[in-house]
């Protein structure tokens, strides 16, 4: 960003010399990266669905048990009784994150990456929500609430945001000359 005046003097510069509003190739890894998250997400479950009953459970490695159970709330099956405002909310969000990208998308090279693994993890379930009333949770850990991976892909795009965050405030390091230790 540059701020002062044009070359003649007579023009105060004082708004980001480039757009923040994302552009065709950000658009084009957002969507790549949604669309991804979504097919993924849809495709286990339908595969979970088909291949195991209600309740139905399979060992895989450790902990970790392919689990067939409905969600009707939020994480940890939270507000399980207001299926229609946390799908009502959940829309908002999308919509949000879309809105948010259209005119910030071009701001941090990792913008795209995070929401978009945010919005195709928050549209699969936003899907499941819709069409069934409920969301399909699988991935089952014995010492974590089921899950799939439409959650993975939302808290995945959160760490991916918040480490960028963090990222962006550190003040950069000045190298120089070390001040002597005065002596004498």
């Amino acid at each position: 960003m540059r701020v002062g005046s044009a070359t003649d003097g007579r023009v105060p510069i004082s708004v980001a010399e480039r757009s923040l509003s994302a552009g065709p190739y950000e658009w084009i890894a957002l969507v790549s990266i949604a669309l991804a998250a979504l097919v993924a997400d849809q495709v286990t479950k339908v595969i979970v669905v088909r291949s195991l009953e209600l309740g139905e459970s399979v060992s895989v490695l450790g902990p970790l048990t392919i689990n067939h159970v409905r969600n009707s709330g939020i994480a940890f099956g939270l507000f399980s009784t207001w299926a229609g405002t946390v799908t009502i909310l959940t829309a908002a969000a999308v919509l949000w994150m879309v809105f948010y990208f259209a005119r910030a998308g071009a701001r941090h090279p990792i913008l795209p990456i995070a929401l978009g693994l945010l919005i195709g993890g928050s549209a699969g379930n936003l899907v499941d929500r819709v069409r069934l009333g409920h969301v399909t949770d699988f991935l089952d850990l014995t010492y974590w609430p089921a899950f799939n991976l439409a959650d993975t892909f939302i808290v995945t795009g959160v760490g991916i945001l918040m480490v960028a965050l963090v990222a962006a405030e550190r003040k950069p390091r000045v190298h120089g000359p070390r001040p002597s230790r005065g002596g004498g």
